[in-house]
């Protein structure tokens, strides 16, 4: 599953954090898993934590002895709504201009 379309304008890494927590919304994910969806390095992907912990994107929680990483409920699609699997030719274009 992929997070709501409003929250794809966004830096790549960024997305693919978002994407993978939604896929795992009832769970959460610990960093160490994040990782491992996320083709990023930790520098990288501790930027995003952060830019997405900072605009409340994404929750931290202690659970015991794990810290798991959750997305607000607004960046989760609603049952039954569809996220478009697919890039769309704008989404291509804007990807591939310099920001």
């Amino acid at each position: 599953m992929r997070a709501k379309r409003e929250y794809r304008d966004r830096d790549a890494v960024e997305v693919s954090v978002l994407d993978a927590l939604v896929d795992r919304s009832d769970d959460g994910m610990t960093v160490f898993e994040l990782r491992s969806h996320v083709e990023a390095d930790i520098d990288d992907l501790e930027g995003a934590l952060a830019t997405l912990k900072e605009e409340e994107l994404i929750t931290v929680d202690e659970n015991g002895d794990r810290t798991v990483i959750m997305p607000d409920d607004r960046v989760v699609p609603e049952p039954g709504e569809h996220v478009a699997e697919e890039e769309s030719f704008i989404d291509r274009v804007r990807d591939r201009l310099p920001f």
